[in-house]
């Protein structure tokens, strides 16, 4: 299953895409294109991806990190939507356990807030049963007493009590990731750094496109009886190349989540809370740091790099003091943050946070499928409802018959530990092999998590740390790390492996910082840069760094 995702297997995939004909062309390497191409390549379609940057560095990497139960949506009355993607949040953390986390959540009452104390209890009871939760994760509700006890830096003014049910913490970019790897593990084509620049017609149907390679600036042709547009934030700029940009439109949202250091806000629980102009804002704890977020404001700048401004950074610390008035942050306290973009479909007079976070597919006249909108949590029935079309349509044309969808049933790349019941053992079971290894105990129970069941992979290349680490100065750690991402995730810049494989630059930024120049160093060698390809990698790495910490 580990066949090798580097950039020798991606010459490989580059050949096979220019030379045979794919059933199915995926644009766009989110979580969305993801899941389609999964499901497509299991379905027996023979499938292919790209994507203009890495994959999912887009919405799929900037969100607020939870496969959650949308408990949020009752509020919207969008009850089909609270029970598909509760149950499916299920579907995700059976398939990928060690990517996906249970944590309690508090929901504080307080006088004058969202929720009262019936409502929330009704709302969160109605959540499990539509939500399918299961019992030992199902809500109970607390008193202004109890809930301090769970978290005693609320505010105590008006605090009636609280909410306290379960919801699912991810790491976004790696489930987008591990996806990926499953599909091409299974034989499917995968490119990052490559970008559809034209559509391709024959009769006034689209057939094909014409890509770039973003790596070695060669042009190419890939041709394929069917193509879905994926592309997120980008979905309509493809639709305006087809000339199929009528009706519905997308809405851009833009989304800020800001993290600090656990010492200057040591939460105990996640907590998702009233703020004072209505809306309700998450703070979770995660290794070692907290994060705050979203914002939801109207957006119309920079989709590849949109930029949290000081605005969007002080509006989440009066939200943290509102609700946490000891704690009192300040702009110094943020580390680091990210800012995402949701594509959401325009529903005219709505304000961004009322907008439905519904799919939708169109189909133009061409026939090019675009999907759009839809949730992290959705991603699985957003591929499902595309892919089923476009076999419909394939079987008609082509006389071959297809499956019914089956990805609910297939472990991730990285999963593969029979269901999730027994994933801690497993995990206590390779923390103690990574310490006899010299790792310390929360480095090995922390790669262990992020790697699952590749693990083993990884660990073999810490044993096999030689001269060229040591001459990089590179830890055991961080060469292990660094070397299964070029040789099994397709890492290809720095920022790659800093940002999307490991997280760090969100919830390590000393590591970033101390890593980055040996890690340019191996990476150089590695690929054979040029000092000015060096410089450039570098360079980008930085603007990334800036756009986390600093605020415009």
């Amino acid at each position: 299953m580990n066949r090798g995702f580097s950039m020798r297997s991606r010459s490989e995939m580059v050949g096979d895409v220019r030379r045979d004909q794919l059933d199915v062309l995926v644009i766009g390497g989110g979580i969305t294109g993801a899941g389609i191409l999964l499901d497509a390549h299991v379905r027996g379609m023979k499938t292919g991806l790209i994507e203009m940057q890495d994959f999912a560095s887009g919405t799929s990497n900037r969100s607020t990190k939870l496969v959650h139960g949308g408990l949020r949506y009752l509020k919207q009355f969008e009850v089909g939507l609270v029970a598909e993607v509760g149950k499916e949040r299920a579907i995700v953390y059976e398939n990928g356990p060690h990517i996906t986390t249970p944590v309690w959540m508090l929901l504080p009452i307080i006088k004058g807030g969202t929720y009262g104390m019936f409502s929330s209890s009704f709302g969160i009871f109605v959540y499990d049963i539509l939500a399918g939760v299961k019992r030992s994760e199902r809500r109970k509700m607390l008193d202004a007493q109890q809930t301090l006890a769970k978290e005693p830096l609320l505010r105590t003014e008006g605090l009636k009590g609280a909410g306290y049910y379960v919801e699912y913490r991810t790491d976004d970019a790696r489930l987008t990731l591990e996806i990926i790897k499953e599909a091409v593990a299974r034989g499917a084509t995968a490119l990052n750094y490559t970008k559809a620049t034209d559509l391709i017609y024959e009769d006034g149907k689209v057939v094909g496109v014409r890509a770039l390679d973003l790596l070695t600036n060669e042009a190419y042709e890939i041709r394929a009886r069917k193509i879905v547009n994926a592309t997120g934030p980008w979905v309509d700029e493809l639709r305006e190349l087809d000339g199929s940009k009528t009706g519905k439109t997308l809405h851009h949202t833009k989304g800020v989540h800001i993290v600090v250091d656990g010492a200057r806000f040591p939460l105990h629980n996640s907590v998702y809370f009233d703020v004072p102009d209505g809306r309700m804002v998450f703070a979770i704890p995660r290794d070692g740091k907290t994060y705050i977020g979203t914002t939801d404001t109207n957006y119309q700048g920079d989709l590849i790099h949109p930029r949290m401004t000081k605005a969007d950074r002080d509006y989440l610390i009066d939200c943290v003091n509102f609700m946490f008035p000891t704690v009192k942050l300040t702009a110094k306290d943020v580390e680091s943050s990210w800012t995402g973009v949701r594509p959401l479909i325009h529903e005219e007079g709505k304000d961004p946070s009322e907008i439905s976070r519904k799919d939708e597919v169109f189909r133009s006249e061409s026939g090019l499928f675009t999907i759009a909108g839809g949730k992290l949590t959705g991603y699985r029935k957003m591929a499902d409802k595309v892919v089923t079309m476009v076999a419909e349509e394939l079987s008609q044309e082509t006389g071959r018959q297809f499956a019914a969808c089956t990805t609910d049933g297939i472990e991730y790349s990285g999963g593969k530990f029979g269901g999730s019941a027994n994933f801690q053992s497993f995990l206590e079971e390779k923390t103690r092999e990574g310490v006899s290894l010299g790792l310390s105990e929360a480095r090995a129970n922390q790669l262990a998590h992020r790697y699952g069941t590749n693990i083993d992979v990884v660990y073999d290349i810490l044993r096999r740390y030689d001269d060229d680490a040591d001459a990089a100065s590179l830890s055991p750690e961080v060469y292990a790390t660094l070397v299964y991402g070029l040789e099994y995730e397709a890492v290809v810049t720095p920022s790659d492996f800093f940002v999307r494989r490991t997280g760090s630059l969100y919830f390590d930024i000393d590591f970033v910082r101390r890593w980055k120049e040996p890690v340019l160093s191996f990476m150089s060698v590695w690929y054979g840069w040029s000092e000015a390809e060096a410089a450039r990698y570098r360079d980008e790495l930085d603007e990334r760094i800036e756009e986390a910490t600093v605020a415009v």
